[in-house]
């Protein structure tokens, strides 16, 4: 695990879009997979201001999302389908066809599930997944006790996911209760993990996630599993962090970095 520290949330997010950017113009048939949320707005709004600004194109891409509540259309304001129409796919060159979200009506939940985990087996696994993090810890709907190797299926959400994020609904009690997510396992599969992660109150679970104990009650620590995973941070988001020092040194002098520094990032 390698982690950035930018020093504002628009740093760290433009640092996050331009490695993006980058795995998008090396491999344009990328396959990735994509986090929906608060943190993820000002992303896609930068990949899409690249997309108008620099021709970051994408075509030939390939995406997959994270999760999907229960119950909710594709239609629904509060559906991720509805979110990432509105916050990237209209705003970007992306082939609908190629857009992938779990079908959150389906009648049959377990073989949605299994039909997506096939769905993404059938593109060869996905190349870059994007991840953000929720106040409990959690990737995905990967609430606490989550196994490590769990795999794309229907999830009981916490009360405090519920508390978390019902207000964005008109009526926060229709927020649904259950969801299908990746499982902590189908997200290990990618062959690159990038988590973003902006604001003080995201600081304290951070730092549980990054430099805590590997544990199934805070699915994100499995990220430190996984042979490349990258996690940017801003400065309030990385306050409670032991090793500030070494991961700022990481960036400044590290060759991998030297493009994203040489561009001003």
């Amino acid at each position: 695990m390698q982690v950035v520290i930018r020093e504002t949330k628009d740093a760290a997010v433009r640092l996050a879009a331009a490695v993006i950017a980058a795995a998008l113009r090396e491999t344009p048939h990328l396959v990735l997979g994509l986090a929906t949320g608060r943190t993820m707005e000002a992303l896609y709004a930068r990949l899409a201001a690249m997309h108008q600004e620099e021709r970051l194109d994408f075509s030939l891409a390939v995406t997959f999302n994270l999760d999907e509540y229960i119950g909710l259309g594709p239609d629904h304001k509060n559906s991720y389908h509805y979110y990432m129409r509105h916050h990237l796919f209209q705003h970007v060159n992306i082939d609908p066809r190629n857009t992938h979200l779990p079908d959150g009506m389906a009648r049959d939940i377990a073989a949605e599930c299994r039909r997506y985990e096939e769905r993404i087996r059938s593109f060869g696994g996905i190349d870059l997944q994007v991840l953000s993090i929720g106040i409990s810890g959690h990737i995905g709907f990967n609430e606490p006790l989550s196994s490590m190797r769990s795999r794309t299926r229907e999830k009981a959400l916490t009360p405090q996911t519920i508390a978390q994020n019902s207000p964005l609904f008109d009526r926060p009690e229709e927020m649904p209760r259950r969801a299908i997510t990746m499982g902590v396992g189908t997200i290990l599969e990618a062959g690159r993990c990038l988590m973003l992660v902006t604001g003080d109150t995201k600081a304290a679970v951070v730092a549980k996630a990054v430099e805590g104990p590997v544990t199934s009650m805070i699915s994100a620590t499995a990220l430190q599993l996984h042979p490349d995973t990258t996690v940017i941070l801003d400065e309030e988001a990385a306050a409670d962090l032991e090793n500030k020092d070494y991961y700022r040194w990481i960036f400044e002098n590290e060759p991998e970095w030297q493009p994203y520094r040489e561009a001003g990032l």
